[in-house]
């Protein structure tokens, strides 16, 4: 039964009464992430994906102090358009459901939700993960613990490229978190393919992910996967191209003193201008990408249930 702090949208309910495979997706690339009515475009085009790969969207979203588990058209266009709208993670989750506001879902806080609801694939951007220069200030996402405790399988292009991609893997492993880097060795870097460091693990089918997932909740472990789907090829950018743009928005944000939740949504928009719009071009490729991928591991998930099943 449903929790009554939940809604489900009438295309997720029957696909969950039908035993059909689900995606969640977050909904801060809507709110945070581009400007109206782009977000809304990119929304939609990310859901018919999911549709077109054999599976049911569900983007997650806080309306009014209820989640919602997939957003009928009118509710994603309002989403779209919404102001003052709370960027949700674990931290803040149930103020905001106490307070009946509005906020959209990060990484964390769309973990938390679908495995409320029963979905156990994710397909999002780029994870967060540990800042450049967390040394001092401390600023790691709360991503990483997220995955190290919900047992989601999170489809991104690894994490975002601002960040300290080593200290960031070296987090998932203190935290036991599997990162799959998926049909090649490399991690991938959010908008390019390589970020020159080797993936803990490589697997090279949505069956074999699907399986990993099913044998991890077979054998008790906590904690979901986190899938490193590269890029398609035609729409990366280069990480040598990208490198020094990013260290300029990096000292430009450091100079006016932006920080916490700001950091993010700011570099990304300075990665915008400085690339001419080509960033979020590529951010675009990578998030349909990673959604027909969840779409196959979701399949994958529910025709090896039975073999998973006789370990």
């Amino acid at each position: 039964m449903t929790p009554d702090f939940i809604t489900l949208s009438p295309e997720v309910a029957q696909a969950q009464s039908e035993n059909a495979p689900v995606v969640a997706l977050e909904s801060t690339i809507i709110t945070h992430g581009m400007p109206y009515p782009q977000n809304l475009e990119t929304a939609r085009t990310v859901e018919r994906a999911v549709r077109d790969a054999g599976a049911v969207p569900a983007t997650i979203a806080v309306l009014k102090g209820q989640i919602h588990i997939g957003l009928t058209a009118s509710e994603l266009e309002t989403l779209a358009q919404a102001g003052d709208v709370m960027k949700l993670s674990r931290a803040d989750f149930a103020v905001a459901m106490a307070a009946g506001k509005t906020g959209a879902t990060t990484v964390a806080a769309t973990m938390i939700a679908a495995h409320l609801a029963g979905i156990r694939v994710f397909a999002t951007g780029g994870i967060g993960g540990v800042h450049k220069g967390a040394e001092d200030s401390f600023d790691i996402s709360a991503d990483l613990m997220e995955l190290a405790q919900t047992p989601v399988t999170v489809v991104a292009a690894g994490a975002k490229a601002i960040l300290d991609i080593p200290k960031t893997l070296e987090v998932l492993e203190t935290q036991g978190v599997p990162v799959i880097a998926y049909r090649q060795d490399g991690f991938p870097a959010f908008w390019s393919r390589e970020s020159g460091i080797t993936a803990p693990l490589r697997m090279d089918s949505a069956e074999a992910v699907a399986r990993a997932h099913l044998i991890r909740e077979r054998i008790g472990l906590p904690g979901g996967q986190l899938v490193a789907n590269p890029i398609p090829v035609a729409a990366e950018i280069p990480a040598r191209d990208l490198a020094p743009l990013i260290a300029d928005a990096q000292n430009e944000a450091a100079a006016r003193g932006i920080a916490g939740k700001a950091v993010t949504p700011f570099l990304l928009q300075r990665l915008f201008e400085l690339t001419e719009g080509r960033s979020l071009s590529a951010n675009i490729a990578l998030v349909l990408n990673n959604a027909r991928l969840a779409a196959e591991i979701a399949r994958a998930i529910l025709n090896s249930r039975g073999d998973a099943a006789s370990l």
